[in-house]
């Protein structure tokens, strides 16, 4: 008789590289084959069990930014073609906010790459703080974060994303006894007169550009 025996496995990759859909495929073609198995019932429930609590670990780690536990750019790509797409059979309206932590690299140069991960990681749980549950928050890359704010206009987003750009610039920054001033700007766009979700993104982006063009620390819209 076989006797498949499996530990508890904690999955700390921190650099987890598989599509979601790979991984769903992966779990279902497990299953089977555990299932077709001449092994008892309770032994194969028991071997599925932690399969699929490993499965759900792993499709966590391939969604997600190890360093602030935001949403990583990947997941960006999906969950912002289905809200756009949402919105519009709905005829909802969607907004989405580009942020951008101000001279970045000069924090980084001044203070250490440890530094810079601190304020990261300060900033991803800021962001977590200051919106609602229905709005979906992203590390895009670097010192770039994005914010999809579910039914909500261009006019109500600004709210909330001034909310925060206040928020990050009263917030104590402090690392090995140095204190940072850290600021963001912030550019953003709603679904308005956009047949595609790139454009509507690019958008934001000429927003976020525009904010760094008049000094920074600000939120500049599209439209």
């Amino acid at each position: 008789m076989i006797n498949l025996v499996m530990e508890d496995v904690k999955i700390t990759n921190t650099d987890f590289n598989i599509p979601s859909d790979v991984l769903d495929e992966i779990q279902l073609n497990i299953q089977n084959i555990i299932e077709s198995f001449d092994i008892p019932d309770s032994n194969k429930v028991d071997v599925i069990k932690k399969i699929n609590f490993m499965y759900t670990q792993t499709k966590q780690l391939s969604i997600t930014d190890a360093l602030t536990n935001l949403y990583n750019r990947r997941y960006f790509e999906t969950s912002f073609d289905r809200e756009f797409a949402r919105a519009k059979r709905y005829n909802s309206p969607l907004s989405i906010a580009v942020i951008d932590i101000d001279y970045f690299k000069k924090i980084n140069d001044t203070y250490g790459h440890s530094c810079g991960d601190y304020v990261l990681k300060e900033v991803g749980y800021l962001l977590m703080q200051n919106f609602r549950q229905t709005d979906i928050i992203f590390r895009y890359g670097g010192e770039e974060f994005v914010v999809i704010l579910t039914e909500t206009g261009l006019n109500e987003a600004k709210i909330p994303l001034e909310r925060l750009r206040k928020l990050i610039e009263d917030n104590l920054f402090s690392f090995k006894q140095n204190q940072i001033d850290v600021t963001v700007s912030i550019g953003v766009a709603s679904n308005s007169d956009v047949a595609e979700p790139l454009d509507m993104f690019d958008n934001a982006d000429k927003a976020l550009y525009e904010a760094k063009d008049e000094g920074r620390n600000c939120i500049r819209s599209f439209g």
